[in-house]
C-alpha cells in the first residue's frame, strides 16, 4: 500500500486526545526508570514490560508528512500492551536524511524527527531505549568514525581503531554530550530531563575482531559507561550487548557460545559487571547462530540461552537483565507460522517466569515492528501488528499478562493509600 486507508487514517486522528487504548497505562510514563537490585523501578513499584524495536522512527519522523507512521505504530503497540520502544540515536555521514552528516555536525531537520518521536512516545505513554552508535557500517556506524578521524589525518586502518583512538573516541564522546542535552523542540524539555527516555545504550552489538580477549572492548566500555553517567544522571545505562560469553565465564563460553562469537572480544559478565552499567542487555537469534541445526535443537538452546542469563544477571551481576532484540525469520528453510509462535511463546514464557518471582528478567523486546504500508523496510523479522496473526496475539496476551505484574503493584500500593486516609 502507498497511503493508508482512509479509515485507518481517521482512526488515528480520533485517537489523538485518547492515551489509553486498553494496552499499557499512558500514566505509567510520568517518571524516569530507575533500579533497585535485579528490578527496575516506576513510580516506586517494579516495572516489567515488554517492548518492541523500530529502528525507523527518526528516518520516517525526519518528514512531517510521514510523521502519521509513528503515530499509528505507537497506538497500536499501546493497544497491544507493548510499553517500551528502542531505536537508533545515530544515523552518521554524508547520507539521505542522516542525523550527524560531520563530527559535531547535526542535520536540524532529522534531530527535530527524532524530537517528534520522543515527544509521541511521551504523549502515547510509551518508554524509550535510544543507543548512540552502531557496531555496524550500517547508517555509519564505528566504520564513519573511523572515516572521520582518518580524513582528519589519523593513522587509523580498522573500524576496531573506534575503540582505542584518541579522536574517534572524543567525537563519540561529543555525540553523546549533544545528544543528551538536546532539547526538544516539541517538549521543550532536553534529553536528559526526560522521564519517557528510560535510558541509553552505548552501542548496539558491540563487537572487537582485533581483541578476541575481550581487553579492549572492556576498556572503551568502562571509560564511556561512566563518562555517559556524568553528563547524565537521570537515565539507566546498558552496553547493548548480544550476550556472548567471556573469559570470565568459561563454562558457559565453552557451552553456549556460538564458535563464531569467540573471536568478538566480548564478555556478558566483565562488560555489565560496572557500576555505571545499570542494566544487562542479550539478544536471541539462534536461527542466525546455528543455521544447521533442526528446529527442535535450536529451541532448546534459546531456554538455555535466556535461563543462563537471567541467572547470571541474577546471582552474580544483581542486575535486570532485558532481550533487547529477538525473532524468528520467515526466510529459516522450513518455516512456518507455528515456529515463530513457538519461538515468542517460549521467549515471553521464560521471561514472565522470572518476573512473577521479582526475578531479573524484565521483558523481551522483539525485532522488529513496522506499520501498514512500509514495504521498503519489511523483511523476514518484521512484524506488522495489524496483520492480527497468531504471532500478534501471543505478542498481545504476554505482554498485558507482564504489565499487569506492574499494574497489580500500582493498585496495591493506592489501596494501602485509601486504607489510611
Amino acid at each position: 500500500m502507498k497511503y493508508l486507508s482512509f479509515v485507518v487514517f481517521l482512526a488515528i486522528v480520533i485517537a489523538q486526545n485518547h492515551t489509553d487504548l486498553g494496552g499499557v497505562e499512558a500514566a505509567s510514563s510520568d517518571g524516569f526508570v530507575g533500579r533497585k537490585g535485579v528490578q527496575f523501578i516506576l513510580n516506586g513499584k517494579p516495572f516489567y514490560a515488554n517492548g518492541f524495536n523500530a529502528y525507523w522512527l527518526t528516518y520516517e519522523a525526519t518528514d512531517p508528512t510521514a510523521r502519521f507512521k509513528i503515530t499509528y505504530a505507537f497506538q497500536n503497540a499501546t493497544s497491544h500492551g507493548l510499553a517500551i520502544a528502542r531505536t537508533w540515536g545515530f544515523r552518521d555521514g554524508a547520507i539521505y536524511r542522516g542525523l550527524q552528516t560531520a563530527p559535531g555536525t547535526y542535520d536540524e531537520k532529522s534531530f527535530q524527527g527524532l524530537d517528534f518521536v520522543i515527544a509521541e512516545a511521551k504523549r502515547l505513554g510509551l518508554k524509550m531505549i535510544i543507543t548512540f552508535v552502531n557496531n555496524y557500517s550500517d547508517f555509519g556506524g564505528r566504520k564513519q568514525y573511523v572515516d572521520w578521524a582518518k580524513t582528519s589525518g589519523q593513522n587509523v586502518s580498522s573500524d576496531d581503531d573506534f575503540y582505542t583512538n584518541p579522536l574517534v573516541k572524543q567525537y563519540y564522546k561529543n555525540h553523546v554530550m549533544t545528544m543528551v542535552n538536546r532539547l526538544n523542540t516539541i517538549t521543550k524539555v532536553a534529553y536528559k530531563d526526560e522521564p519517557t527516555i528510560m535510558g541509553w545504550e552505548l552501542i548496539n552489538e558491540p563487537q572487537c575482531r582485533a581483541d578476541p580477549s575481550g581487553k579492549t572492548l572492556m576498556a572503551w566500555i568502562e571509560e564511556m559507561a561512566p563518562y555517559v553517567k556524568s553528563v547524565d544522571s537521570n537515565h539507566l545505562l546498558s552496553t547493548g550487548l548480544e550476550g556472548f560469553y567471556g573469559d570470565s565465564s568459561p563454562q558457559r563460553k565453552a557451552t553456549l557460545n556460538p564458535d563464531a562469537a569467540n573471536v568478538l572480544g566480548t564478555d556478558f559478565i566483565a562488560n555489565h559487571n560496572i557500576d555505571a552499567i545499570d542494566f544487562a542487555s542479550i539478544h536471541s537469534y539462534p536461527d542466525l547462530w546455528f543455521p544447521n541445526l533442526d528446529e527442535k535443537s535450536r529451541l532448546d538452546f534459546l531456554r538455555k540461552w535466556l535461563e543462563a542469563h537471567i541467572e547470571d544477571a541474577q546471582n552474580v551481576l544483581r542486575k535486570p537483565l532485558i532481550i533487547g532484540e529477538f525473532g524468528k525469520p520467515t526466510n529459516t528453510p522450513g518455516y512456518t507460522q507455528d515456529q515463530r509462535d513457538t519461538v515468542f511463546k517460549a521467549t515471553y514464557d521464560t521471561v514472565y517466569e522470572s518476573a512473577q518471582k521479582g526475578g531479573a528478567a524484565t521483558g523481551a523486546w522483539f525485532w522488529h515492528l513496522i506499520s501498514d504500508g512500509m514495504d521498503n523496510f519489511k523483511d523476514s523479522l518484521a512484524i506488522v501488528l495489524s496483520d492480527n496473526s497468531s504471532t500478534v496475539n501471543i505478542i498481545s496476551e504476554d505482554s498485558r499478562k507482564l504489565s499487569l505484574l506492574f499494574r497489580k503493584e500500582r493498585l496495591k500500593s493506592r489501596n494501602q493509600k485509601l486504607k489510611f486516609k
